[in-house]
C-alpha cells in the first residue's frame, strides 16, 4: 500500500482547495438534479451534449489510475480521491470529522444520490460511512491501524437529510483497539457498529 509524498505547501493546498470545491459541488449537484428532474426529453439530450464536452475537456491531462493517498513533508494528508471524504470526488458525501471528546464526530447530509428504501439512505452507504469514521477515530491517538473486522447493528432505517456520526476507541489491548460508533439523525441513533483496528507490525507498541 503505497502512500505519495507530494512536497507542496499550505498555500498550495488552499490554491487547489479554493479551484476543486466548486467544480465537486456543482457535480454533486448535477447528481442529484439528473435523480430528481421532470424536464422534457430534448433538455436532458442538449444536457448530455454539454456534460460530455465538459469531460472531453477535462480529460485532455489526466493522472495514471486512481488518486491514491498523498502527504506533505509536514503530514498533511491529502486522500482526495476517498469514497467518502475525498475533496476531488462528487460521490462521496463528503463526511468531514472533527475531535469530539476522546473520539471524532461528523456532521453531513445525505440526499437523493445515496437513497435505498424510499426516502431513507442505503444501509450500504451507513456502512461506509461509519468504516471511515471508526477508522479516523481508531487513528486519534496518532498510532496508525487498519480495520480487521467491523459489526453493525441497523436500529431502525436512516432517513435522508442531516446526520451524525460519532466514533471512540473503547479498549485497547496491545496491537488491537476497539473502536465504537454510532449514525444519529434528529431522533437519534439509526446504526451501531463497533470495529477492531490492527496496528502494523512495523508501526512501535501502543
Amino acid at each position: 500500500m503505497d502512500f505519495t509524498l507530494e512536497d507542496i505547501s499550505d498555500d498550495e493546498i488552499a490554491r487547489r482547495r479554493a479551484v476543486f470545491e466548486p467544480l465537486v459541488a456543482s457535480v454533486r449537484d448535477l447528481v442529484d438534479a439528473v435523480i430528481r428532474t421532470e424536464v422534457d426529453d430534448e433538455v436532458i439530450v442538449d444536457a448530455q451534449r454539454t456534460v460530455s464536452g465538459v469531460v472531453d475537456a477535462l480529460r485532455a491531462q489526466q493522472m495514471d489510475g486512481a488518486y491514491g493517498v498523498r502527504y506533505t513533508s509536514n503530514l498533511v494528508g491529502m486522500a482526495w480521491g476517498n469514497a467518502v471524504m475525498g475533496m476531488r470526488n462528487a460521490i462521496a458525501p463528503p463526511v468531514h470529522s472533527t475531535p469530539d471528546g476522546g473520539g471524532v464526530r461528523a456532521e453531513f447530509t445525505l440526499g437523493a444520490a445515496y437513497e435505498g428504501p424510499p426516502g431513507h439512505v442505503h444501509g450500504g452507504v451507513c456502512a461506509l460511512v461509519l468504516d471511515q469514521v471508526l477508522g479516523e477515530a481508531a487513528a486519534a491517538d496518532n498510532k496508525a491501524s487498519y480495520t480487521g473486522t467491523i459489526e453493525f447493528r441497523y436500529v431502525r432505517p436512516t432517513p435522508l437529510g442531516q446526520l451524525v456520526a460519532r466514533a471512540e476507541i473503547v479498549e485497547r489491548a496491545g496491537r488491537k483497539k476497539t473502536v465504537r460508533g454510532t449514525l444519529s439523525d434528529a431522533r437519534g441513533i439509526t446504526v451501531e457498529a463497533e470495529g477492531l483496528f490492527i496496528v502494523p507490525k512495523d508501526v512501535p507498541e501502543l
